[in-house]
């Protein structure tokens, strides 16, 4: 018990790290675009604590965790509040904000990578970087998924013309039920893992 509670510290530390530069993106960007509600609403921080939701970035994990024997943690932050209205050109900047999280994944888990390459780290340190570099890849991989509220649906009603893109976003009270019937019928298996696998190999840490 002793052992599962300390790999699921391990786990859970690299998952918040990863979160909360992964928000931190998006409040930065939309404050740059002309939006401070994410200011002004505590998010646009590094400290963990002003991302923490109770059920996806607490419950979530730890069900997961149990569920799969202590071999899965995943989860997710409280997104950031976005003022659509209040971007200087909201159909577009929609689309870096969205993107914004996902990029600074990929980017945290590059440096990892480098770090992990050309620094010369105890061997225990670059396992805990390279652990760190995987989550960021997953989350960044999973975010792209276009399903509201995920990452990728932003990028997506970005893109298509209206009135499309808001019979799009109509479908995100369905998102949860979205999302269970793609982890039901193994996409995660066929789509996410093998993208996720590919980038840790082009960054040469797996």
């Amino acid at each position: 018990m002793s052992g599962l509670l300390i790999k699921f510290a391990f786990s859970f530390s690299m998952l918040i790290v990863a979160m909360s530069v992964h928000e931190f993106a998006h409040g930065l960007v939309a404050y740059k675009l002309g939006d401070s509600t994410a200011k002004y609403s505590g998010r646009l921080t590094l400290n963990p604590l002003a991302h923490i939701d109770l059920f996806w970035t607490l419950l979530l994990p730890l069900f997961l965790f149990i569920s799969t024997n202590g071999a899965f943690v995943f989860g997710a932050a409280k997104p950031v509040p976005i003022n659509y209205w209040a971007l200087k050109n909201p159909k577009r900047d929609i689309i870096w904000i969205g993107a914004s999280g996902p990029l600074m994944n990929f980017i945290f888990a590059v440096f990892l990578s480098l770090l992990i390459k050309f620094t010369p780290l105890a061997v225990w340190i670059k396992v805990i970087f390279a652990n760190l570099a995987l989550i960021n890849v997953v989350l960044g991989v999973f975010n792209l998924i276009p399903v509201p509220p995920l990452d990728g649906s932003r990028i997506l009603s970005g893109i298509l013309p209206e009135p499309l893109a808001s019979q799009y976003n109509a479908i995100e009270p369905y998102s949860f039920i979205i999302l269970v019937l793609f982890i039901w019928f193994g996409l995660f298996e066929r789509i996410l893992w093998p993208a996720v696998n590919l980038i840790m190999r082009l960054l040469g840490i797996y």
